[in-house]
């Protein structure tokens, strides 16, 4: 056998230049970091950015006011927030009658649901970093509705709020808006969490991440921004490069339980973080972002504590796209910059938008 390099056996431990696992509590289960690969070449695919101006309202677009969608109907002309549901909607509020055999390798059994379209604003043009604060407050408003209304139908028992912006996360329309996918079971990985936020409450009687925001808080190194009700960080183990989460500082368990004057500081943080996140590569950045917050089942959730997850799939400019392949899908999740770099890249940009600079 061969002698094992003396330095290899005697360097400390360095989280910024040694590979090593990182504990997420919200879904138990780990991920690998590497940074010592930042520097490597990169020779793999990137993706076309294109910047167009886009117009205040498009006579094509299917989202605009006044437009007719593809299913005929003709939106109103509305101004702010708009609602309808989905024209091609994943789910379908039937109830069937459902009489199939059930066994360990082929189980199945139907889901009902209703999937909604939020448009932000009538402006084909604006994204959310773009938007005023006041308008965002509106959007966060119609959330806290929908989640009421959707929530009170008695088949429906989680709601969830996302929005997918940029066409590399899919989206296939840029007016700015999100969606709602309501129904009758709670997904896997929102009951993954609960469950461990529910383990946590009950052993020690109080909340995962309310316990977690005011660690982080201490530490500072991965905190992003503040406000006087929530705190916006790179979670300690953020899978995604930039990947972010937003927390209410209090702990209210959905989004009803919040003031008016909290709504507003939900939509300040958003907006100085999704225009940081514009800032970083000076493109409309994209990502996929959604709440996470106690179901609409009717019992009591005393584990639950709103949050916001923000998944933005670039790397290292705004060409170079992370993906999930081979090691990450085979055995866990692997990042190479860490958590705290990316925290000081993100804490460091501005918060005025670089369109208006």
């Amino acid at each position: 056998m061969g002698l094992m390099n003396t330095k290899e056996m005697n360097s400390s431990f360095n989280k910024k230049q040694h590979p090593h696992r990182r504990y997420n509590p919200l879904l138990d289960e780990w991920i690998l970091v590497s940074p010592q690969r930042t520097n490597r070449p990169w020779q793999g695919q990137t993706e076309k950015v294109t910047e167009e101006k886009l117009p205040a309202h498009d006579p094509n677009c299917y989202l605009c006011s006044g437009n007719i969608r593809v299913n005929g109907d003709k939106n109103p002309d509305y101004k702010g927030v708009f609602v309808f549901e989905n024209d091609f909607g994943s789910l379908m509020k039937d109830d069937v009658e459902f009489s199939e055999a059930q066994s360990d390798f082929f189980s199945l059994k139907p889901e009902r649901g209703i999937n909604r379209v939020i448009c932000f604003s009538e402006n084909h043009s604006l994204t959310l970093p773009e938007m005023e604060v006041d308008d965002i407050k509106k959007v966060i408003d119609v959330w806290q509705e929908q989640y009421k209304d959707l929530g009170s139908e008695d088949y429906i028992n989680h709601v969830q709020i996302f929005e997918n912006k940029g066409s590399v996360m899919g989206c296939s329309n840029p007016h700015p808006h999100g969606q709602i996918w309501a129904q009758s079971s709670i997904p896997s990985t929102v009951l993954r969490t609960q469950e461990n936020l529910k383990k946590y409450f009950e052993k020690n009687g109080s909340s995962l991440l309310e316990d977690y925001a005011k660690k982080e808080l201490e530490a500072g190194e991965r905190i992003i921004l503040e406000n006087e009700d929530f705190v916006a960080l790179v979670p300690f183990w953020a899978i995604w490069p930039y990947e972010t989460m937003i927390i209410s500082k209090r702990k209210a368990e959905n989004i009803l339980q919040f003031s008016d004057s909290e709504k507003l500081s939900l939509a300040e943080i958003i907006k100085n973080l999704t225009t940081k996140y514009d800032n970083l590569f000076e493109i409309s950045f994209p990502y996929s972002a959604g709440i996470h917050q106690s179901p609409t089942d009717g019992k009591p959730h005393p584990e639950w504590h709103f949050h916001v997850h923000f998944y933005p799939p670039l790397l290292r400019n705004a060409e170079v796209k992370k993906f999930m392949v081979g090691y990450e899908m085979l055995a866990e999740p692997q990042r190479d910059i860490t958590p705290e770099q990316s925290a000081e890249i993100l804490k460091n940009l501005s918060t005025i938008h670089y369109k208006s600079k």
